[in-house]
């Protein structure tokens, strides 16, 4: 291995993505537990590496040279091999201190509540002590010196005006984890979470619901991937590539989810939207359909409605977790709030509005085989619609002018 990231688990990685973006080395991802961290330090068989959850700290001793602010703070992400030298840096700091500004939120004279104690922890003191943040405290969930628990968080400190999390809690696989709850909280102005697979954590989509600013690590890793390119190469890089990568690999990822009443259009468009994207398609009533090898109708009838959407509630978390994805949902699939949540972690939700009268009954549906079960069905849903959506879609300009809509 020349370049690339090492960490214990890695599945959940986009940083080969975004250093082949940058375009000036091939970029690998390698597993080392534990017990191998040394060997693979004593080898050397490396030009430029940067190091993930566990090894920030437990990297350190195997190194010739600590950078002073990698020694502050008191982790390192990045090492640079010269000549049998190892170099260690932090540009975790940088990405972080970018992804602040760039929200356009002050931490001068804030306080700030960190949670998490590792090396990424150790990052984001430094950070908010340079931005100016008047009190800092790290959570933990064990009282020491340096940490206070969730519970005092939770309880004291229910005027902290901000939140970095740089706890893995929420991301992916887990993404159900949540490691602590914002309702708790009066003055907060916003949220910074480390975590960037899935896009949105549970965490980011209570923020959201809470109207608190809520902003994921993706931007962080791009900005120190491009400084780690740095040190790796000795040669400076065109920050204005930060976005382009940033728009690219969050585009590259995110799903797109169609959700409004049925008839709207949403498979048909969704199947257009797919091959100008390059996102595979995938439609959760089809899906159901051919996991139970039996119309919809049949799974009313026969089993009823709760059956169904326990059934419809197993294929959205599947395949919303696939990412890079077109997702045409059924009518009532946003009935289930965990249904949004699991959407909107690994995606951007789309309401396709029209006006009732536009909207046809059909025998397939079970819940709006007639006109009468139909406009039932839209005052009911409407709200809810509107609720989980992200960006409502005027699509009564026709299939074209719809589509241009949601890819802009």
């Amino acid at each position: 291995m020349q370049y690339g990231l090492i960490g214990e688990k890695l599945g959940h990685s986009y940083s080969k993505e975004i250093h082949e973006k940058i375009g000036r080395y091939g970029y690998e991802l390698k597993e080392i537990p534990r017990d191998n961290l040394a060997s693979f330090f004593q080898k050397k068989d490396f030009k430029g590496i940067n190091v993930t959850i566990p090894y920030k700290e437990e990297c350190m001793p195997y190194l010739d040279y600590i950078d002073d602010s990698a020694l502050k703070i008191g982790a390192v992400n990045t090492v640079v091999n010269k000549d049998g030298k190892l170099s260690g840096y932090n540009t975790d700091y940088y990405g972080l201190k970018s992804l602040i500004e760039h929200s356009g939120y002050s931490l001068s004279g804030k306080k700030v509540l960190i949670l998490g104690t590792g090396g990424t922890s150790k990052t984001a003191w430094a950070v908010c002590k340079d931005l100016g943040a008047s009190c800092i405290y790290k959570v933990s969930r064990k009282e020491s010196e340096e940490t206070i628990t969730y519970e005092v968080a939770t309880s004291v400190h229910k005027d902290a005006d901000f939140i970095v999390n740089t706890t893995p809690s929420g991301m992916y696989p887990n993404i159900d984890a949540q490691p602590i709850d914002l309702s708790h909280f009066t003055k907060i102005e916003a949220l910074f979470d480390a975590v960037y697979n899935p896009s949105r954590t549970k965490l980011m989509l209570q923020a959201e619901s809470l109207k608190i600013g809520s902003f994921g690590g993706l931007w962080m890793l791009v900005c120190q991937a491009i400084v780690a390119c740095e040190f790796f190469t000795g040669k400076p890089v065109d920050k204005d590539i930060i976005d382009t990568i940033f728009k690219e690999v969050k585009g590259n990822h995110e799903n797109i989810v169609l959700i409004g009443m049925p008839s709207v259009g949403k498979t048909t468009i969704g199947k257009i939207l797919s091959k100008k994207t390059g996102k595979k398609f995938f439609d959760t009533d089809d899906l159901i359909v051919a996991r139970e090898g039996r119309s919809i109708p049949d799974i009313f009838s026969t089993d009823g409605e709760t059956y169904f959407r326990k059934v419809e509630s197993e294929v959205i978390k599947e395949t919303s977790s696939l990412s890079n994805c077109v997702i045409a949902t059924g009518g009532g699939a946003i009935l289930n709030p965990k249904n949004v949540e699991v959407l909107k972690a690994f995606g951007k939700i789309f309401l396709l509005q029209r006006p009732l009268e536009s909207l046809k009954p059909t025998d397939d549906r079970p819940l709006s085989k007639d006109m009468d079960k139909l406009k039932k069905l839209y005052e009911e849903r409407m709200p809810i619609y509107k609720a989980a959506a992200d960006v409502e879609i005027d699509a009564c300009g026709g299939i074209d002018a719809t589509i241009e809509q949601i890819i802009k």
